[in-house]
Parts: structure tokens; C-alpha cells; sequence
């Protein structure tokens, strides 16, 4: 029998995502209970394979945005929505089948039992893996890692992961950023700004080449730029904090 919380749920984002969605949304709910999908303005039809298993499943829900308006903001969307029906706490995961959603119990348990921390997925890269994406992260995670005076994030980009929404819908909403690809690394930055510890569990990632039904949006000119941009502003916001992040890591 699948667990079920009714503080912890698990936020799908899904934007022009094909038939993998339905996919990734079935596994997912094989692990947990609930499970929310946020329709991202997707105009390729994959939303409606889900109208059947919605009428057929107590523990999904499919919530749409008119317009896409990018995964922060998705997900934001779907965390105002389940922190007014009582839920503390969120497992983001990608609807592109990347994440393991086998690992969704674990994670979920160790948020549980840690409820202040912030729950990072770690990859594990198999040979689908592209070795471009693979060596590129490595920059957006040294950079993590120094504007937080390296206090352990693993990885900065991996969405798979379980945030506290009250902290997190604190540090989103007072900015106009973290609504697009910069979302999961300007995330964890400022959570761990805010004083969450993050704790690192590993995370097989496995990419589907286009004839097995993968799908991606990430575009290397425009994302790159826009984490370059990120990063510039978020070693200003460290610059600005580091004597009282020195002074917090002091008194620890």
C-alpha cells in the first residue's frame, strides 16, 4: 500500500511534456499520495490523458495555469493551493521522467523526521546522461556552494526534491525571480540563507533520448545566460550577508 501524508504531497510541474507525463504521473502515484500536477499553459495536449486517471484517483489532482508562465512559477501556484488546504511541505519532481519516483517514500520520510531541512536530490548520472549538462553543473554548484559559505548543497539544479513551504513561499514571493530555470538553484541558495540545513540523498537521473518520449526545454544559449545572470546577482545578495553568515556558522 502506498503512503499517503496529509502534510506532505508531491507538486509535478508540466509544461508541453507528451505522453511521458502520464507516464511519470502513474509512477509517482504508485510511491505517494497526494500527487499534484500543475498544467503549465501546456498547449500539446498531454493534460488530457490525465482526465481519466483524475476521475479515478482520490490522491491526484490536476491544477492548470491559463498561460505558461515557467516552473517557478508552477510550482509557486501549486504551494499557495495545498498550503491552504493544510500541507507543510512539498516533493518537486520534473514530469519528464528524470527523477526516480521510487525514491519518493524515502525522501518524503526523511523530511518527516527533519521537517526544517531542506531535502536535495544528489544525481546519480547514468550513460543517457549528456556530458555537456553533466561538466556544465559543476560551475552552478561551486557557485552554490561559495554563496552559502559552503554550507553542503550537493546539487544546486536537480528539482527533485522536498522544500518546507512555508520558507519556501518566503523567499519567492517578495522577488520577481525564481519563476523560470533559475528556480531550483536560486532556491536552494536562499533557503539555506533563510538557515534551512540541507540534506543530501542520492538521485539516479536517467535522460529518454526524443523516440522514448523525452522532451526538453532547456536551451543552453538562453538558460545559461539567465543562470549567469542569477548568480551575479545572488554573490551581491552573499557579499551583503557574509558577516552574518560568518557569525551564524560561528555560533553553530
Amino acid at each position: 500500500m502506498r503512503p499517503s501524508s496529509p502534510t506532505h504531497l508531491v507538486i509535478i510541474p508540466s509544461y508541453n511534456t507528451g505522453a511521458i507525463l502520464l507516464r511519470t504521473v502513474t509512477q509517482a502515484l504508485e510511491q505517494w499520495a497526494p500527487v499534484w500536477v500543475v498544467i503549465d499553459g501546456s498547449t500539446d495536449g498531454s493534460d488530457k490523458a490525465l482526465s481519466a486517471l483524475d476521475q479515478g484517483n482520490a490522491g491526484l489532482r490536476v491544477l492548470r495555469l491559463a498561460s505558461n508562465s515557467g516552473k517557478g512559477s508552477a510550482v509557486l501556484f501549486g504551494l499557495r493551493e495545498a498550503q491552504a488546504e493544510g500541507f507543510t511541505h512539498a516533493l518537486t519532481m520534473d514530469a519528464d521522467g528524470q527523477h526516480p519516483a521510487w525514491r519518493i517514500p524515502e525522501f518524503m520520510a526523511v523530511s518527516q523526521a527533519n521537517p526544517k531541512a531542506l531535502v536535495l536530490g544528489v544525481p546519480v548520472f547514468d550513460d543517457t546522461a549528456p556530458l555537456l549538462r553533466v561538466r556544465g553543473r559543476r560551475i552552478s554548484n561551486w557557485w552554490a556552494n561559495l554563496e552559502t559559505l559552503w554550507c553542503g548543497i550537493g546539487d544546486s539544479l536537480v528539482g527533485f526534491r522536498v522544500y518546507p513551504i512555508s520558507d519556501l513561499r518566503a523567499v519567492m514571493e517578495p522577488t520577481r525571480w525564481m519563476r523560470r530555470f533559475d528556480f531550483d538553484p536560486e532556491a536552494a541558495v536562499r533557503l539555506c540563507w533563510r538557515g534551512l540545513r540541507p540534506i543530501n540523498l542520492s538521485a539516479p537521473i536517467r535522460y529518454f533520448r526524443p523516440d522514448e518520449g523525452g522532451v526538453s526545454h532547456f536551451n543552453y544559449y538562453r538558460d545559461n545566460v539567465l543562470l549567469t545572470r542569477m548568480h551575479i546577482r545572488l554573490m551581491v545578495g552573499f557579499i551583503l550577508r557574509l558577516p552574518i553568515l560568518i557569525l551564524g556558522r560561528l555560533t553553530s
